[in-house]
């Protein structure tokens, strides 16, 4: 299945994208993606639906992230081998966690707003996993039964706030708008083989990343299982497995995201996402 969540900020209501490409609305069916309706057995009941008895959606609806209720949004440094090369590191014997505020996470194709001191604004594609059970170390052999599926995330990177400024990531990481997730959480059913999923991303059409799920270091099996042992992942909880190479720090020169520009991404089987790049406007948050 391909569920996702549409309407404006705030107010997203649950559906699914039928196989003739529509949207589905699931509202009389379930409250939201988020919490007991991640569970297996739950999703084992919508996949059970006649989808054609749902309403349609108008296909110009906006798609917000596919999953309500995160509580950790996880991120994997340094897991693609050509990536580690790319940026002149040995491989890490063990994942790099670190944190993106949940406050980061958006739509796909919301808008990019770029900090108001931002200097190296960059992209990073990335294969994420998503949570569907209450998950406290657990094993690599049982890791899978925990996920619901997975979906795009753009891991947005401020890279002068991740790495000049004290060397904390996770505050290059956690920018509002710096998280988009969709179009859709893919149930696991629907992709047998997470290990060989080609991506990419293009920056005003101009390729910048291609790459495949294949180079990962470490696996989902083994980045749920290990995550696990370090915090409690809860339903609606998302880990972003890393990224190929291509980003813009490690080009010569260094190219950084500029207002206007449109950023485009996709992973095989997963869809695809496009953010506008703008600048932020000083303005009070109601």
């Amino acid at each position: 299945m391909k569920l996702l969540r549409f309407g404006a900020p705030g107010e997203e209501r649950p559906g699914l994208l039928g196989d003739d490409g529509h949207i589905r609305d699931l509202s009389s069916v379930i409250d939201d993606l988020s919490g007991k309706n991640l569970d297996p057995v739950q999703l084992a009941r919508l996949r059970a639906l006649d989808v054609s008895t749902l309403p349609v959606v108008s296909g110009d609806t906006r798609l917000g992230p596919p999953i309500d209720g995160t509580r950790n949004f996880v991120g994997i440094g340094l897991n693609y081998s050509d990536h580690a090369k790319e940026a002149g590191k040995n491989p890490p014997d063990e994942p790099i966690i670190f944190l993106k505020a949940v406050g980061s996470i958006c739509g796909p194709n919301d808008d990019t707003v770029l900090p108001a001191e931002s200097m190296k604004s960059d992209w990073e594609v990335e294969f994420a996993i998503v949570i569907g059970r209450t998950a406290r170390n657990v094993s690599k052999e049982d890791a899978l039964g925990y996920v619901a599926g997975y979906c795009i995330c753009n891991d947005i990177s401020e890279r002068a706030w991740q790495s000049e400024r004290g060397g904390t990531w996770d505050k290059g990481k956690s920018f509002d708008t710096f998280g988009p997730l969709g179009p859709w959480l893919v149930t696991t059913d629907e992709i047998t083989d997470p290990t060989n999923l080609a991506m990419f991303l293009d920056v005003d059409c101009a390729r910048m990343q291609t790459g495949n799920t294949s180079s990962m270091i470490f696996g989902v099996e083994e980045l749920v299982s290990y995550t696990s042992q370090c915090l409690t992942l809860f339903p609606g909880d998302v880990i972003s497995t890393g990224t190929p190479p291509g980003i813009g720090l490690a080009k010569k020169p260094q190219v950084f995201l500029r207002p206007g520009q449109t950023m485009h991404l996709g992973i095989e089987g997963l869809g695809e996402q496009k953010q506008r790049v703008r600048a932020f406007e000083d303005r009070q948050v109601k």
